[in-house]
């Protein structure tokens, strides 16, 4: 499996889980994402954008990461770019580091609708800040890691059925749930968490770290 980190501009904290999580990945840095580098102690293979929001004070050896250069007015934003090019790289799995906050709220949707899209394409894939973490859910039993009382919800992007959910403090047994339902909203682990969607497109989005305090 080849592992790819993706740099994007969102809120991003630095915690042991996403220390492993990134460990022995290549990254490729979105242009604002290039901040977290820093956070992180990674070097980029490559660095993409139209390098409208680069950060202030970068150190040598980041500001000396190759560059693949875009004009502003294009049909893709960034992250999808650094994405693109980490697939023609050989990327089985993604790391999307910094996929949820920032200051565009359409960026953190398209990046949660670019998951799934990808996901359904065979490419594993992770969206996490560090606090919250994003796994696509497909049409077949998975099962997580997170430690009981941990926070989570499902995410729908349609309607949804066949939807089972062991391991929580709420448990679901093949419900259906329509688009645009909280049914799924704010539930806590209690057990080996599994899910198994039969029909549908939806996301895991869990809080394995407490949120940082604003």
């Amino acid at each position: 499996m080849s592992t790819f980190t993706i740099l994007l501009g969102g809120d991003l904290i630095r915690t042991p889980r996403l220390d492993r999580q990134v460990e022995g990945s290549r990254v490729i840095a979105a242009d604002a994402g290039i901040g977290h580098a820093r956070l992180l102690g990674l070097v980029p293979e490559l660095w993409v954008g139209d390098f409208d929001s680069v950060p202030a004070n970068l150190p040598d050896d980041l500001a000396a990461v190759p560059r693949r250069t875009f004009p502003t007015e294009k049909d893709q934003t960034d992250g999808e770019l650094a994405v693109a090019a980490a697939l023609e790289r050989g990327a089985t799995r993604l790391v999307l580091a910094g996929a949820f906050g920032g200051k565009r709220a359409d960026h953190a949707f398209l990046h949660l609708a670019l998951a799934l899209r990808l996901a359904e394409a065979g490419t594993e894939i992770l969206l996490t800040s560090g606090a919250q973490e994003g796994v696509p859910l497909l049409h077949a039993k998975a099962g997580f890691d997170y430690a009981d009382g941990t926070l989570f919800s499902v995410l729908g992007f349609s309607d949804l059925s066949g939807l089972t959910v062991t391991g929580a403090k709420w448990p679901l047994d093949r419900v259906r749930v329509a688009f645009g339902s909280s049914l799924t909203i704010s539930n806590e682990v209690k057990g080996r968490l599994e899910i198994t969607l039969g029909k549908g497109r939806a996301l895991l989005l869990a809080h394995p770290y407490p949120l940082p305090e604003s």
